[in-house]
């Protein structure tokens, strides 16, 4: 195959395709779910139950880079309906970095390990010249009775689309905290800042999550990761096989998201949203479902519907115009991180 030069943020699907998922080991037939585009966390047979493990990385904060590092990976968990139960993590630092420093980034993952009830049984710590800031990835597992859990691939046309909270979560977070002195800078109340700081506290899907499947009705989930809920909406599309409407007007928006997007060029709807869950529920059910998370005091809206794959997958912007989920949605973070100086983690 011909060499490509790779970009910041997830590999290209094709890529993926084409490359990483033809070295996948040996065949096990306990693997019941398995790598796949759009799919949030394997799922292996343990006879009459499953085990759901996921990994992820922290690569694009620093400030609550531990907090991150428990609540990211065990949302890809939680959006199985399953509940995280265990934790690893694996520390990697720049030489330098100060013992206070990691006795805060250990903290934070303690704090947030507790909040959600989860173990941590292990992992890895080491200083390296490989990595110029904090990262660490972490590996979460849970489980469930078998064939009681929910994939990203479950959605049918029909389905009612739900989202959690609103757009941009976890970037509302980075930004305002990582970003703080830029946007002051730029005009940025900074009431509004130091609101954007405690989005941080609203980065899990767990608790919306369960509270969803125990409705009944949920066939998807997808948490809003990199490349926000348009990439959320486009990997539940994909991993299903059908098409996806959406409408711009329906998706909440903060106004501490809409204020620091907005000063920093950039669009809400395609950046970073840990905290975010997208639900693809039937139909009838679906007003249920976002009656219980209000009940709640979680946000819940319904903002579209599963369409046939022939009749596309894309957001109706306000102003009529499309965004077209067809092409992989690139993450509006790492157009920071690439063109500004300021922009510390």
């Amino acid at each position: 195959m011909a060499k490509h030069s790779l970009s910041f943020g997830k590999i290209n699907p094709n890529m993926l395709k084409e490359v990483v998922f033809n070295y996948l080991g040996s065949h096990d037939s306990r693997v019941i779910v398995g790598p796949k585009i759009g799919e949030d966390a394997a799922v292996i047979d343990f006879e009459d139950r499953v085990l759901v493990v996921h990994s992820d990385p922290i690569t694009g904060a620093v400030e609550n880079v531990g907090w991150l590092a428990v609540n990211v990976c065990a949302n890809d968990v939680a959006t199985r309906g399953v509940r995280p139960l265990w934790i690893l993590t694996a520390i990697l630092l720049p030489k330098g970095f100060d013992s206070a420093k990691l006795k805060r980034i250990a903290n934070q993952i303690g704090e947030a390990a507790k909040e959600l009830n989860i173990a941590v049984i292990g992992g890895h710590s080491e200083v390296t010249s490989s990595v110029s800031r904090p990262v660490i990835v972490s590996t979460v597992i849970g489980e469930a009775k078998k064939r009681k859990f929910v994939t990203s691939s479950g959605a049918r046309v029909g389905d009612s689309i739900i989202v959690t909270k609103g757009a941009a979560i976890e970037g509302t977070a980075i930004l305002s905290t990582e970003m703080a002195k830029v946007l002051e800078k730029k005009k940025v109340d900074k009431r509004l800042i130091l609101s954007g700081q405690k989005f941080i506290k609203m980065t899990s899907v767990v608790k919306d999550a369960l509270i969803a499947v125990k409705v009944g009705g949920v066939r998807a989930m997808h948490d809003a990761t990199e490349g926000g809920i348009a990439s959320g909406l486009q990997e539940i599309a994909w991993a299903s096989n059908t098409g996806m409407v959406a409408y711009e007007e329906k998706i909440p928006v903060y106004k501490e998201t809409e204020e620091i997007c907005k000063a920093l060029g950039i669009d809400p709807l395609k950046t970073i949203s840990s905290g975010t869950l997208i639900i693809s529920a039937q139909k009838e059910k679906a007003e249920k479902v976002v009656s219980a998370l209000r009940k709640s005091n979680i946000q819940a809206s319904v903002i579209g519907e599963v369409v046939k794959k022939a009749k596309g997958c894309y957001i109706i912007r306000r102003d009529g115009g499309r965004l077209n989920l067809s092409r992989p949605v690139k993450e509006e973070l790492w157009k920071i991180l690439e063109a500004s100086q300021d922009f510390i983690s």
